[in-house]
């Protein structure tokens, strides 16, 4: 089995315990027997793990994990015999994770047919976007057509737009964030703009409409690259939370829908009929409604 990291700075030996649920005593063994292995090579318990370190672990492990497929209703905008693009609705987890291998866009989607490609845990993702965020993202059907999309992104071929509201009214009409992302090493569970264990990050925005009765912005964001909490990360760095973060914002969360970040529009080649695709989907509900209601307030502000 192989697993590529999403983290760094975490001991291999925690980093597994907590993947795979298996004791930490046991990571250390199979280590110290070199049945682990990283990018191809024996490491030891210390060996402080990378974003994108490929981890090699046996697959006669005593211990198994089911990922089953479920009758979860999906809203596909496109679909071939290789692969498909979703829009996924805030709220709903990408792929499973230890506790939590039930109600995911994997258990849909495998609920919809055979899917391959990939980690154990996440058959036919290529990239992902955060539970609470909602929108378009594409899954690879086979082991070929994954490994195709993955590489795309890597090489920047694949454009992903980004719609978000956020906190502050920006005065420029267009801005480029170019600051390194890594993990918050105060809380794990955080990313953060800092030089330390980093990968270059690049979000250009632009302005589409100022609200200023309640003093936000809705803005459209293109990513340049796709590091984890990309643009809610960068929008705080530069003062402009995005509305609603329970994690990154400047208040606490104050709808039961999540951040409004949502992922309108991805265009790629296919890989393998060269045909273009370009998938563009509505706000969901919930973030049009809010927009309605600022728009009423502006109405009623100038009256």
């Amino acid at each position: 089995m192989k697993i590529e990291v999403e983290t760094s700075s975490i001991r291999i030996d925690q980093y597994l315990s907590e993947k795979l649920e298996i004791s930490r005593s046991k990571v250390q063994k199979l280590i110290k027997e070199g049945r682990i292995l990283v990018n191809g090579s024996s490491i030891n318990a210390s060996y402080l793990v990378k974003e994108e370190d490929i981890i090699e672990v046996p697959t006669d492990l005593s211990f198994e994990i089911h990922i089953e497929g479920e009758e979860i209703p999906l809203d596909i905008r496109y679909e071939d015999d290789d692969l498909l693009v979703v829009n996924k609705e805030s709220g709903m987890v990408v792929h499973p994770a230890p506790g939590n291998y039930s109600g995911t866009l994997v258990n849909a989607l495998l609920g919809r047919g055979k899917i391959e490609g990939g980690e154990v845990f996440r058959p036919g993702i290529v990239h992902r976007i955060d539970k609470d965020t909602s929108g378009v993202l594409v899954v690879a059907k086979n082991e070929e057509i994954h490994n195709q999309l993955s590489e795309m992104i890597k090489e920047r071929k694949v454009s992903r737009t980004y719609y978000a509201l956020v906190d502050g009214i920006i005065p420029h009409e267009t801005g480029t964030i170019d600051a390194p992302i890594g993990r918050d090493p105060d809380n794990r569970q955080k990313m953060k703009v800092t030089d330390q264990n980093s990968k270059d990050a690049i979000t250009h925005f632009r302005v589409l409409k100022r609200y200023k009765k309640r003093e936000q912005t809705l803005i459209e964001c293109k990513l340049e690259t796709g590091r984890t909490h990309q643009i809610r990360v960068h929008m705080n760095y530069i003062g402009y939370p995005i509305y609603n973060d329970p994690v990154y914002g400047k208040r606490k969360k104050t709808t039961a829908f999540g951040q409004f970040l949502h992922a309108k529009k991805i265009e790629f080649q296919h890989p393998k009929t060269g045909k273009e695709i370009i998938v563009e989907v509505e706000l969901p509900k919930n973030f049009q409604t809010y927009l309605e209601e600022l728009d009423r307030l502006e109405v009623e502000n100038k009256i």
